[in-house]
C-alpha cells in the first residue's frame, strides 16, 4: 500500500503540474481575443488583413479565431485532471455531502471502479485514434484561409484524457489506502485527498451564519424606513395646516 500511495503521488504531481502549466495559456488566449476584437473595428488593419489574404492566402482573422477555440481547447483538456483533483468540478451530489467520510469514499470508489476509470481509457484510446487519422492525413482548418496543422491541437485529446486518467488512478489509490489500509496509510491518503464534502455541522453552521446575516439587513432596512416615514409625517401635517 506504500508503494501504491508513492505511485499516486507521482500521478497528482502529473495532473497538478498540467494543471497549472494550462493556466498560462489564458494569457494568450486573452491577446487574441483582443487583438481579434480590436482590429476588426480599426479600417486601417481591416485592409491591412486583407492585402495579407490576397498576397499569402490566410486570413489574419480567420487564424486568430483558431487560435482562440486551440488555446481554449487545450486549457480545457489539461484542466481536467486538476480540476477532479483539487475538486473544482462541477458535483451534482446534494445527498453525498450529508454522508460520514467513509460512504462518501465508497461511493467514489466505487463509482471511480466501474464508470470513471473505463471511461477515461476508452477516451483516451479514442483519442489517439481522432490524432492519429488528423496526423496522417496532415488535416488543416476548416476554412481555406485558416491555419493549418489540425492535427496539433488533436493530440490534446488523447493527451488531457490520459492526465485526467493519472489524476483519477491517484485518487483512487488513496480511496484504497483510506478504506483497506492502515491508520497511518489512511491518515496520508486523508491528508491528500480533496474529494470529502465539508462536515454537515460546518455546511449547518455556515447556513445559519448566512441567514442571521439576512435577517440582520433586513430589520436594518426596517428601521431606516421607520425612521425615514417618522421624519416625513410631521412635515405632511404641517404641510396640510397651512393650506
Amino acid at each position: 500500500m506504500d508503494a501504491i500511495l508513492r505511485v499516486c503521488g507521482l500521478f497528482d504531481r502529473a495532473g497538478r503540474t498540467a494543471g497549472k502549466a494550462a493556466g498560462w495559456l489564458m494569457i494568450p488566449l486573452i491577446a487574441v481575443i483582443m487583438f481579434d476584437v480590436v482590429t476588426r473595428k480599426i479600417d486601417f488593419t481591416r485592409l491591412l488583413f486583407a492585402e495579407f489574404t490576397i498576397r499569402y492566402g490566410y486570413s489574419i482573422s480567420t487564424i486568430m479565431q483558431d487560435l482562440q477555440w486551440q488555446f481554449h481547447a487545450a486549457l480545457m483538456m489539461l484542466s481536467f485532471g486538476f480540476a477532479y483533483l483539487a475538486n473544482a468540478h462541477v458535483r451534482v451530489d446534494v445527498f453525498r455531502e450529508l454522508l460520514p467520510r467513509r460512504k462518501q469514499a465508497w461511493m467514489e470508489f466505487a463509482a471511480l471502479l466501474i464508470m470513471g476509470i473505463p471511461f477515461l481509457i476508452f477516451m483516451t484510446m479514442y483519442g489517439w485514434t481522432l490524432f492519429y487519422i488528423s496526423f496522417l492525413q496532415n488535416e488543416g482548418s476548416d476554412s481555406m484561409t485558416g491555419l493549418d496543422y489540425r492535427w496539433v491541437i488533436k493530440f490534446f485529446v488523447p493527451f488531457g484524457f490520459l492526465i485526467t486518467l493519472l489524476s483519477v488512478l491517484a485518487t483512487f489509490g488513496r480511496l484504497a489506502a483510506f478504506l483497506f489500509g492502515s491508520e497511518a496509510q489512511r491518515a496520508e491518503a486523508t491528508s491528500r485527498l480533496e474529494i470529502f464534502a465539508d462536515d454537515f455541522a460546518e455546511l449547518e453552521a455556515a447556513r445559519l451564519a448566512a441567514e442571521q446575516a439576512l435577517k440582520q439587513e433586513e430589520e436594518h432596512e426596517r428601521e431606516l424606513h421607520e425612521k425615514h416615514d417618522g421624519e416625513t409625517r410631521p412635515g405632511q401635517k404641517h404641510g396640510g395646516g397651512e393650506k
